[in-house]
């Protein structure tokens, strides 16, 4: 057998010495396993938030001076269509509520609507509002916990709900939470008829699972761990579970493939065969997860505890998935044996690496570029322009069910007070700079009402002031920047509204780093894998391409609210300000999941033939099934999502899912490789220079530092020229 690389010495002894593998992830699984059921109650729901920001300061000023009075305080709308705050059943219900505030340790100190004038001028509706003891995260709890109590204790014919920013996060985390649940429920048999049908076999159908649990039952442990040190999103659970069964498929396809072709094609022992499949498909799967990691760790730069704790879910779930690829499963693999083909189904080919079908149609692309590429092209091109027209903006209350208590009490406060209530801003001043600060907030045409100034400790004041807009509209974000430039020095502008604001800018700010960051990154990673300059760039380009075009698909429906009625939801006007960012990072990591895999076969192919044709065509007919298979996999996955009833879940389903099926059949089966046609030999150029700098990574069997020289440095080996297509197909 020849000469194994690092990643195929690896594979091998996992294989030869299974049974401590066995044990060692064993211990990994339970040992973290443990602690894996406390993650649910532990991760965080707030965190939404830009660390540093004005608005942030004013919170923290707000909690310290004021008696918790910042963003997070607890706001309960007492509201009754008939009676009125001087009816004894409405007067019972205000009492009832603050008594249940007040019994919460989480909450300060209760303001009643006769204290804090915050009853309306008919008299239907009053705010009770419990300010903040504890923290963000604590207070999002403790609505969990309390809108339900507050909801009880009303007399007939009067309501109470919860609501402010406590509140309205506890039900969008709540309903997006259970809208992830059931989508997950509907995705699972339809995922595991693909997985049947992809692996032609039950037992092997049931690797991608194996891969999946372990890495989500050992990151389920971490997560849970990670909170004792600080808070992390419960959303890093949920995308972590997604990118687990991702990639957990991903990977059990491309290597059991190329496992069953070793031992069943080839006829080799089992423990060569792990050797070679971990020594060609493996190497590639270290690529692909290296890759992901990156593109996810961009995300680190926007300076959110949110974005951070969900972007380290993510990366944490595919550590571990990929590790459990590299070692647990070549020692499944040998354990199994021939009978990881048990249960096939009648039409399985075990010995089928190579897939005829997409060897017909790599010819078929090499006898016609430009009529499939252009086609291909134009219909990416076409979809990708909508995006010069894309407007972002945080999640307005429509993300929220309609029922949903925040969402009416929400309604209930704008109709009493006016559209900007929900969004009122706090500004806190020195309190030498009382009078102008209430001049100049008076003094601004965005401004609806002002409070008196509420004197606190430390030398500060105080002043709430009623926006003339809603918290999501544009105006609110004029109003907020065009203060902060009037007011007097010392006076700093927060609140919720401010605060999304912030987070926003924020998220704006940090998006052509990310991006740049994210692109930068994977053409180096590419060219260290592929010792190719330009396929490296047109790996990054061709990924750029596809993730453009669902962006711009995503504006015309959930910007544009095409399709708003089929699909269910109230359209915004905009994309969730999250999407450029951590959207784009999870395309571009899934994106070069393929573009890995396809151009690690044909890397293999040229490597053994020099030969642009065979590297092209064969690169396609041994990866194109496992591309075409994952790609189905995780598109099913991401449209149930759609199906889902609050409006984040049905974007990211949908943006994530068109995504992966515009890059998955438009461009890693057709784009790219029409691209290596075109390019033919200068694809795998390596100028003298950079092949100098570069370490020797090498796809085809025998490994990285084997000591040859790339076949794709300078013109290829006129020995290799003369080996067939059929040949190097071999593998």
């Amino acid at each position: 057998m020849s000469a194994l690389g690092p990643v195929g010495r690896l594979g091998r002894f996992a294989a030869l010495h299974r049974r401590a593998v066995f044990v060692t992830w064993a211990l990994v699984a339970v040992g973290l396993g443990i602690f894996a059921p406390r993650v649910e109650t532990a991760l965080s729901g707030a965190g939404w938030q830009a660390n540093g920001s004005e608005s942030v300061k004013v919170r923290e000023a707000a909690d310290r001076a004021f008696g918790g009075a910042g963003a997070y305080a607890i706001q309960v709308a007492v509201h009754s269509s008939a009676l009125t705050a001087a009816d004894p059943a409405f007067r019972r219900t205000v009492a009832r509520v603050g008594g249940v505030l007040a019994a919460d340790p989480k909450v300060g100190r209760v303001i009643g609507p006769a204290a804090s004038g915050q009853v309306s001028r008919d008299g239907h509706t009053a705010v009770v509002v419990g300010t903040a003891g504890a923290g963000p995260n604590a207070m999002v709890a403790a609505a969990n916990d309390l809108k339900g109590e507050v909801a009880a204790v009303a007399a007939p014919g009067v309501e109470a709900n919860l609501t402010g920013a406590a509140g309205m996060w506890s039900d969008f985390n709540e309903a997006n939470r259970e809208a992830m649940m059931k989508s997950e429920l509907f995705s699972w048999p339809v995922t595991l008829a693909i997985l049947v049908l992809a692996f032609g076999s039950l037992v092997a159908a049931g690797l991608p699972l194996l891969l999946t649990i372990v890495g989500l039952v050992a990151s389920a442990g971490v997560l849970y761990l990670g909170t004792l040190i600080s808070p992390i999103s419960i959303w890093a659970m949920n995308f972590a579970l997604m990118f687990a069964l991702a990639l957990g498929i991903d990977y059990a396809l491309f290597i059991v493939m190329r496992f069953r072709g070793a031992l069943f094609g080839q006829h080799e022992e089992v423990h060569e065969a792990v050797g070679e499949t971990m020594d060609t498909a493996g190497k590639a799967v270290l690529f692909s997860g290296v890759t992901v990691l990156i593109s996810l760790s961009a995300v680190m730069l926007v300076p959110s505890p949110a974005f951070r704790s969900m972007s380290l879910g993510i990366m944490i779930s595919v550590l571990f998935v990929l590790a459990a690829t590299l070692t647990l499963l070549p020692a499944v693999l040998a354990k199994l044996g021939p009978r990881v083909d048990k249960l096939a189904l009648p039409w399985a080919h075990s010995g089928e690496h190579r897939s005829p079908r997409f060897a017909r149609w790599g010819e078929r692309l090499w006898r016609h570029p430009f009529a499939f590429g252009g086609l291909a092209l134009v219909v990416l091109v076409g979809l990708a322009l909508p995006v010069l027209g894309m407007k972002t903006g945080m999640p307005s209350i429509k993300v929220v069910p309609k029922n949903d208590p925040s969402r009416v009490g929400y309604r209930q406060v704008s109709a009493a007070f006016g559209a900007g209530a929900p969004g009122t801003l706090q500004v806190v001043a020195p309190r030498a700079a009382a009078g102008a600060t209430v001049a100049g907030l008076r003094g601004d045409v965005g401004i609806a009402a002002v409070g008196r100034p509420l004197p606190g400790r430390e030398g500060l004041v105080m002043v709430q002031a009623v926006p003339t807009s809603g918290p999501s509209a544009a105006a609110s974000g004029a109003t907020i920047d065009r203060l902060r430039a009037a007011l007097p020095a010392g006076a700093l502008v927060g609140g919720p509204s401010a605060e999304n604001h912030d987070l926003e800018a924020a998220l704006a700010a940090k998006t052509p780093l990310v991006i740049g960051v994210v692109l930068g990154l994977g053409f180096l990673l590419l060219l260290l894998a592929f010792q190719a300059p330009l396929v490296a760039a047109i790996g990054v380009l061709a990924n750029l391409l596809s993730t453009a075009a669902a962006f711009g698909v995503a504006v015309l429906i959930f910007q544009d609210g095409h399709l708003a009625g089929p699909l269910g939801f109230e359209p915004q006007g905009f994309l969730d300000a999250w999407g450029p960012v951590f959207f784009f990072a999870m395309i571009f990591a899934i994106a070069m999941d393929y573009t890995v895999f396809l151009l690690s076969s044909a890397r293999e192919h040229w490597e053994a033939s020099g030969d642009p044709k065979d590297a092209m065509v064969n690169g396609l007919a041994h990866s194109g099934r496992v591309i075409l298979a994952a790609g189905a996999v995780m598109v099913a996955v991401f449209f149930t999502f759609a199906l889902s009833g609050p409006l984040p879940p049905k974007e990211m389903g949908m943006i994530l899912g068109i995504a992966v099926l515009l890059d998955a059949f438009l461009v890693r089966l057709l784009l790219l490789p029409v691209f290596l046609r075109l390019s033919g030999r200068w694809a795998w150029w390596l100028p003298p220079w950079l092949d100098r700098v570069l370490p020797d990574v090498r796809f085809g069997h025998g490994g990285a530092g084997a000591g040859a020289a790339p076949a794709g440095a300078g013109a290829a080996p006129a020995a290799a020229e003369r080996g067939s297509a059929e040949t190097a197909g071999a593998g």
